[in-house]
């Protein structure tokens, strides 16, 4: 099964005295230096919970303290017990948020977490970096900052903290991308290697259907980097038949490869969540359909990395983005204006996802970041009812007008301007590709490293003249901002039928000198291989 991250979420530290500590304090954490050498060692990489705040038995607070740069209201955890719910408030933690404006603030985070740099952790969750403020009154808002009033710089709180551990990490080190997922985001965030996802949401198909246009709103305010919880995060309420259930609840089952076939067409693939496990295993074996479907989908997404690398380039050089609403590339068509449920990723894949339930009925769940984590079972049932999902279904979806569009598990090819029905399984999310693109394909891998690109799949899909710009670089270090990459650019002739694959462009240390295209026709099927030295080429079909 293809996976490249884990993510180590929050309390390897310990208790909440040592909120945030950064580094591997509690008694489950033996050998966490160990642990990442484990996870690299399979060629996966680690991301690691951090915070923006820090207990009072830290030595981070004990400094930011001495210099006046922690903030006084109150945030989460508000007790010091970390394993009871409700909050046992006769032990408060004491936790407090640092101010991350004043650049000796960015100085003395980046010190204590360059431990877990140190210890080999590739990637920075940052969480609560809104941050979370109980209890304000007015006066608790007009603090000084040092650049104005917290009342009139909390909104840029997040970019602070993102640009201190971004401009001290590359300061140490060039070789490695700065990778910061973060809670909260501010205008210009992007620039600081952070993406931001929607938060602790609940596990509801209506709030699946809300991340759609909320994703996409975020994105239109020119931050291209957005993605949320597959599953949602609060998911108790599935846990029916006893604590962590909810995987083998088919009302979840559905939700959750529903979800991550929405998130398939997000900038970040990921699965996370509390109360119910989101390994693939939990939800069967290998040949049943609920199995299938996560096997199927996380395929695709590593089949696609080629597409969706090179879009990461054209949103670098050219600020382009991932996700765009329809009406973005196709204003002229007034249908478009409150589609809430299709979307653009990338210029020639139109994502159209099922966000209502067709197997099952849909649960109502009403959950906030207090009550989510009030773990109660809310029923009683003696076994999960028996769903089919071997069985076809049907979904409606809006092709804009302007262009025409091969449905991609059919290749049938549709007008636009038209409502239709098209076939889909549980396994398979509808989605279409523009008439007039071109989308490289890889074969999927255990991981990225391993992921051969010496031979791609090239699909075309006719009805317009089109181009496509295969972007390849070196995976994970700067040489890029150097010129170190390649661009290997293919134009479709419709009229003459004809792919010409120009002279390669650029080049970078690893640049693989021969290799070998499959083109395919979406249309008809026609084929031809291409062995390609880096010399223009031209094959007709």
């Amino acid at each position: 099964m293809p996976l490249d991250g884990i993510i180590q979420d929050w309390q390897y530290w310990g208790n909440n005295y040592l909120w945030n500590a950064m580094d591997f304090l509690s008694e489950s954490f033996p050998d966490g230096k160990g642990m990442i050498k484990r996870i690299h060692d399979m060629n996966a990489h680690i991301m690691i919970s951090i915070w923006a705040s820090f207990g009072p038995m830290t030595m981070q607070f004990k400094e930011l303290e001495k210099d006046n740069l922690l903030f006084t209201f109150g945030t989460w955890p508000q007790s010091g017990i970390s394993h009871i719910w409700p909050p046992v408030m006769d032990y408060p933690s004491g936790v407090k948020v640092y101010n991350p404006f004043p650049q000796k603030s960015k100085d003395i985070y980046w010190k204590y977490l360059k431990k877990l740099y140190d210890y080999g952790i590739d990637a920075w969750w940052m969480d609560s970096t809104d941050p979370d403020c109980f209890y304000p009154t007015d006066d608790d808002y007009e603090f000084s900052t040092g650049f104005g009033s917290f009342r009139k710089m909390r909104n840029a709180f997040p970019l602070a903290t993102v640009s201190g551990i971004y401009e001290n990490q590359r300061k140490v080190s060039e070789n490695q991308r700065v990778f910061i997922m973060t809670r909260s985001s501010y205008a210009g965030q992007q620039r600081y290697g952070s993406n931001m996802w929607s938060g602790d949401v609940a596990s509801s198909w209506d709030m699946l259907r809300k991340q759609i246009p909320a994703g996409l709103n975020f994105t239109l305010t020119g931050n291209p980097n957005f993605n949320t919880d597959i599953g949602g995060f609060f998911s108790g309420s599935y846990n029916v038949l006893g604590v962590a259930s909810g995987a083998k609840n088919p009302q979840f089952q559905e939700l959750y490869v529903r979800w991550m076939q929405y998130g398939l067409f997000n900038p970040v693939f990921r699965s996370h969540g509390a109360d119910t496990p989101r390994e693939i295993y939990q939800f069967g074996s290998k040949g049943e359909p609920i199995y299938d479907a996560i096997e199927s989908t996380i395929n695709l997404r590593y089949s696609l990395l080629p597409y969706i690398y090179s879009l990461a380039f054209d949103v670098t050089k050219n600020d382009a983005s991932y996700m765009m609403p329809l009406f973005a590339y196709y204003p002229n068509d007034p249908k478009t204006l409150r589609l809430a449920d299709e979307f653009m990723f990338g210029k020639s894949i139109l994502a159209a996802p099922v966000v209502s339930p067709q197997y099952t009925d849909e649960k109502i769940i009403k959950i906030d970041e207090m009550t989510g984590w009030d773990r109660q079972k809310t029923d009683n049932l003696k076994a999960y009812p028996s769903v089919d999902f071997s069985i076809s279904k049907t979904a409606e979806k809006y092709l804009p007008k302007g262009d025409n569009w091969y449905y991609y598990w059919t290749n049938q090819l549709y007008t636009g301007g038209q409502t239709v029905s098209v076939p889909t399984t549980i396994a398979q999310t509808p989605f279409f590709v523009k008439a007039g693109s071109i989308i490289p394909f890889a074969q999927p891998a255990q991981n990225t490293v391993e992921q051969s690109r010496e031979t791609l799949t090239i699909k075309i899909y006719p009805g317009k003249d089109c181009t496509f710009e295969l972007y390849e670089d070196e995976g994970d270090n700067y040489n890029y901002e150097k010129g170190d990459y390649s661009i290997i650019k293919f134009a479709w002739n419709n009229k003459s039928n004809t792919l010409t694959i120009d002279t390669r462009e650029g080049s970078f240390d690893g640049m693989l000198q021969n290799r070998t295209f499959k083109v395919v026709r979406a249309d008809n099927g026609k084929t031809a291989d291409i062995q390609y030295v880096g010399k223009k080429t031209t094959v007709k079909l």
